[in-house]
């Protein structure tokens, strides 16, 4: 078999998927970049309302063999493939050790008035999260504990950051995501859906175990994540039905973002299995 041919460095394509690193390129195309197997699998497999998400795919050759079943799902979504040596794929990605492949992607945030409209039973909102490795680990850790939406709120970071992309390990393509909704606005739509609101600080009044213990975490429930160096500002504490904090049992001083998120989200998620468990 003959060996593909190589797109050159100087193409527009390559030029134009190197542009998506930026933010402002990002927005105005309103495509993104997924790098390495687990993202363009799940990119090659997910559609939005303006059809594949996944658009065109840029692949060393080697790659292409070792993961040919992701090239085949690439090319019949209808993404349009490329093959390039890895300087150009260097050169594309924004990783220190790229695998050899990088997709381009459309935007797949979703109307937070959609997200609303479904009842969700667990969601996880970011305010003022700044940090895009933060942003796309709790997206990752919504996705596990079985959340139904994560809303990112317009004072956090840019969802198709490449980090957060990198971060979500393919979980960006699983739930529905909100952007740039005002947290105010995120709140009242998430009440007025029967979503109790909580918001986690160390330095909550409410104590988590307690909350379970109480059994009190069984019905919807948001969770809002605030700034990774100075939490949730007192303005959006008041806008919950309480504000929790995760106990250290031991001497660690406090947990990060990401960790602490995780221990929310999941302590919802046992306590809604265990309430549906003893319904009727």
């Amino acid at each position: 078999m003959a060996a593909p041919e190589l797109i050159s460095p100087r193409s527009p394509r390559v030029a134009a998927a190197r542009r998506l690193g930026k933010r402002n390129f990002r927005g105005k195309e309103r495509l993104f970049l997924a790098e390495g197997p687990q993202a363009v699998r799940e990119a090659a497999g997910h559609r939005v309302a303006a059809g594949p998400t996944l658009v065109e795919l840029f692949t060393t050759p080697e790659a292409a063999e070792r993961y040919a079943d992701i090239v085949g799902a690439a090319r019949d979504a209808g993404a349009q493939v490329q093959f390039a040596d890895e300087s150009v794929i260097a050169d594309i990605s924004t990783t220190v050790t790229p695998q050899g492949l990088v997709g381009v992607c459309r935007f797949l945030d979703s109307p937070f008035d959609d997200i609303v409209r479904a009842r969700p039973t667990l969601v996880a909102v970011l305010a003022h999260v700044r940090d895009p490795g933060n942003a796309g680990t709790v997206l990752r850790c919504a996705d596990a504990a079985g959340a139904d939406a994560v809303v990112l709120t317009d004072a956090s970071v840019d969802l198709y950051n490449p980090k957060a992309v990198r971060a979500s390990v393919g979980s960006h393509f699983h739930l529905p995501v909100a952007v740039g909704v005002p947290v105010e606005q995120a709140v009242r739509g998430l009440k007025d859906a029967g979503v109790r609101i909580l918001a986690a600080d160390g330095a909550g009044r409410d104590d988590l175990d307690d909350e379970l213990d109480a059994g009190t975490m069984g019905g919807p429930t948001a969770w809002i994540f605030g700034n990774e160096a100075w939490g949730l500002p007192e303005e959006t504490r008041a806008l919950a039905d309480a504000v929790v904090r995760v106990p250290i049992h031991g001497k660690a001083e406090s947990l990060n973002l990401a960790t602490a998120a995780a221990v929310c989200l999941y302590a919802s998620a046992r306590a809604q299995r265990a309430d549906r468990r003893r319904s009727p």
